[in-house]
């Protein structure tokens, strides 16, 4: 399985965006459907997006549904989560990784170590 590498949280004011960046370090994730999950302080892990290998299908938490995109450039070995109106309670460590099923709520297997999205009021 290839090991998530995630990059572009920051600050940001409330209704601001961001776009956070995976890659690998090795393996390339075409062939893998990959997805975003999110957990912020005393708060369980909680599904944000997940998209097939082909990019044909994609689930949204009802959280960021309208909100978030999430795409793949396989040509870059990327995938990426664009986050547009952006709330302080979206405030997170957001992490790649490997979804178990390709559905809302599911686990993640062999994610990276996160970037830091912090939404400011």
């Amino acid at each position: 399985q290839p090991q998530p590498v995630e990059s572009g949280g920051g600050l940001v004011q409330a209704g601001g965006s961001l776009r956070l960046s995976c890659t690998t370090s090795g393996r390339t994730l075409s062939g893998y459907d990959m997805g975003w999950f999110r957990q912020a302080p005393g708060k369980e892990r909680e599904f944000v997006a997940a998209i097939s290998w082909s990019g044909g299908s994609t689930h949204y938490a009802d959280s960021v549904k309208g909100r978030f995109t999430i795409s793949g450039d396989n040509a870059k070995n990327t995938v990426y989560l664009q986050m547009n109106s952006l709330k302080p309670e979206d405030t997170a460590v957001y992490y790649c990784g490997l979804p178990r099923k390709l559905r809302v709520g599911t686990d993640f297997d062999s994610w990276g170590q996160g970037t830091q999205v912090t939404v400011s009021s």
